[in-house]
């Protein structure tokens, strides 16, 4: 998701996409550590769409 897509959401859009990224980033470590995770750039991409949501949500 783009960073002006995340801009024009609200507070709690934010939060629940948060959570959700959240429970991405922690499904891709059991996924890694079982090795059925081929591409581990998708854990890059999933944890900086939660650090920009992060950023979004301490700036509002």
């Amino acid at each position: 998701m783009e960073f002006k897509e995340l801009q024009a959401k609200s507070k709690a859009e934010l939060a629940k996409l948060a959570q959700e990224m959240r429970e991405k980033v922690r499904g891709f470590r059991f996924s890694v550590s079982a090795k059925q995770l081929k591409n581990l750039r998708e854990i890059r991409s999933a944890k900086k769409e939660l650090a920009q949501i992060l950023t979004l949500l301490n700036k509002q």
